[in-house]
């Protein structure tokens, strides 16, 4: 077990049926708690940057009266899935990168961002993309995993890892996730009355299979960390994640406390820019 994940491309997401098996089931649990975070009016035009398979954008048309809600991701499978999960035709689903967004200055009333700024390299652009397209007045929000202190389903795999190889350096600290971070970029970008905090969910596994067999798809740091794994190792350490879910109790269901950061800021009128 040789492989540093740090290398790890930051999209190595792919798979959007294997992303909703890993990821999918999750993400529409957290996208409720990020709307509530960062608000919405009826009759606002929002964007959703990095929409994956679409939890977010699907739970925003059901929030609220919007008038347009824009989609955006970078990865074409992911804008294909997504498209075919909603019909509503105030949905515009795009491919597109975060960093350089193809709509004009002040589009939207607001730009949501749901657990993709720690994979996008140079995630500054990001933010500062989603403020040039919010209008003076409008809020951009994001949120991104706890990937240090608040996703223990994650850390169990990271630290068999590195217990069973000393020279593995666990990959704990993304972009955006180390504590105050995502308020220390939204202020960077000049977005006022800034707010972090914190939001928690439950992921619930039936069984160890129906915790460990979703990454064996490939997608994400973890899973394509596992999947490149000579077969002896992968079934190493499949070993060894198996007894610490079990924790010397029978196969069966778990539940992981999971805190994402969010951060929400409004963009400056003139009068205060």
């Amino acid at each position: 077990m040789t492989q540093d994940p740090r290398s790890v491309p930051a999209f190595t997401f792919q798979d959007a049926e294997g992303y909703e098996r890993l990821m999918g089931r999750w993400s529409r649990r957290l996208a409720p708690l990020l709307i509530e975070f960062g608000g919405l009016a009826p009759g606002e035009r929002v964007l959703d940057v990095g929409c994956g398979t679409g939890s977010l954008t699907v739970a925003l048309q059901e929030a609220a009266d919007l008038a347009a809600i824009t989609a955006i991701d970078v990865v074409e499978p992911y804008v294909s899935f997504a498209r075919a999960r909603s019909r509503d035709p105030r949905v515009t689903f795009e491919r597109a990168d975060a960093r350089a967004l193809p709509f004009a200055d002040a589009s939207f009333d607001r730009a949501f961002s749901m657990l993709v700024l720690l994979f996008i390299p140079d995630a500054e652009r990001a933010v500062a993309e989603m403020r040039r397209v919010v209008r003076p007045g409008g809020r951009v929000t994001a949120a991104v995993w706890d990937t240090f202190g608040g996703a223990p389903q994650a850390r169990l795999i990271w630290d068999v890892a590195g217990v069973l190889d000393p020279a593995f350096e666990r990959p704990l600290f993304r972009p955006m996730t180390a504590p105050g971070e995502m308020a220390q970029v939204w202020h960077a970008q000049g977005l006022v009355e800034v707010e972090q905090t914190s939001l928690l969910i439950r992921m619930e596994f039936a069984s160890f299979d129906d915790y460990w067999s979703p990454y064996l798809s490939g997608e994400g740091p973890i899973g394509k960390f596992v999947v490149e794994l000579a077969p002896a190792a992968r079934a190493r350490l499949q070993d060894h994640v198996r007894r610490a879910y079990l924790a010397n109790r029978p196969d069966g269901p778990r539940s992981f406390p999971n805190v994402a950061w969010a951060c929400r800021g409004t963009v400056p009128d003139g009068s205060r820019s």
